[in-house]
């Protein structure tokens, strides 16, 4: 009996590995595919600019955003935002989620610049932006660089988190850039998706502009391009 135990845990356990392994690989296929057409689309359309990320825990979509800037000829200087020190507490009650915890999903600076460094990312290829974003990104005026910004992922998991993300991007929003939100589509039994609520709610902010979907990626993320409604006055309904 003990023996049969054993297979069936050690199968239970191999089944649950496999999962694991497949789940990893997917959300990164799905990552890969949006860096890929969003330079692609970019470098095509000739929408110049920065890559910003708010969240780097890992560094995966870091390097994928180097590698596929670089592979299709995109000059993007890379900015890493970031506590690197894992989520914050949150912040209210529209924070709440049951998996993100204060202090997880932390890597340290440290890390994150040795994590470039075995992607062969070159040091003077990327600025790092250390500190929970209530304190380094409300200090900087819309004249502060990053101003030009092609495409920034938003990563933050937090709705007040993203909110902050999003009122330092509002005065850096333009024609043709792309937002990709990495938490789109992750709500609770209580809560709308927090990213998503911080994005209707800067697109009734800024009736200037349209957040246009491009793209889904993975069962958690969305990517919109930014139009200019300008563009379209002289559309009139009849």
């Amino acid at each position: 009996m003990a023996g049969l135990k054993t297979k069936i845990a050690r199968l239970i356990s191999k089944q649950f590995l496999h999962y694991a392994f497949l789940e990893g690989v997917r959300e990164r296929m799905g990552r890969q595919d949006l860096f890929y057409n969003a330079f692609q689309a970019l470098t095509y359309n000739g929408i110049g600019g920065d890559y910003t990320e708010f969240g780097c825990h890992g560094g995966l979509t870091f390097n994928l955003a180097y590698r596929e800037s670089r592979r299709h000829g995109h000059k993007a200087k890379l900015w890493a935002f970031d506590s690197f020190q894992g989520l914050p507490p949150a912040a209210e009650a529209k924070d709440a989620h049951p998996v993100w915890v204060e202090g997880t999903m932390g890597t340290s600076l440290d890390r994150f610049h040795a994590i470039c460094a075995a992607n062969h990312i070159p040091r003077d290829a990327y600025v790092t932006v250390p500190g929970f974003y209530d304190k380094t990104l409300t200090v900087k005026a819309p004249a502060d660089a990053p101003q030009n910004i092609a495409l920034a992922y938003i990563d933050c998991d937090l709705y007040s988190s993203t909110k902050t993300v999003l009122a330092f991007l509002k005065p850096r929003l333009k024609h043709g850039m792309i937002l990709a939100f990495d938490d789109y589509f992750c709500w609770s039994a209580t809560q709308i998706s927090g990213e998503r609520l911080a994005l209707l709610e800067l697109s009734a902010e800024t009736p200037q502009w349209e957040f246009v979907p491009y793209m889904q990626y993975g069962w958690h993320g969305q990517a919109f391009f930014v139009e200019d409604k300008k563009l379209l006055a002289h559309i009139r309904p009849r």
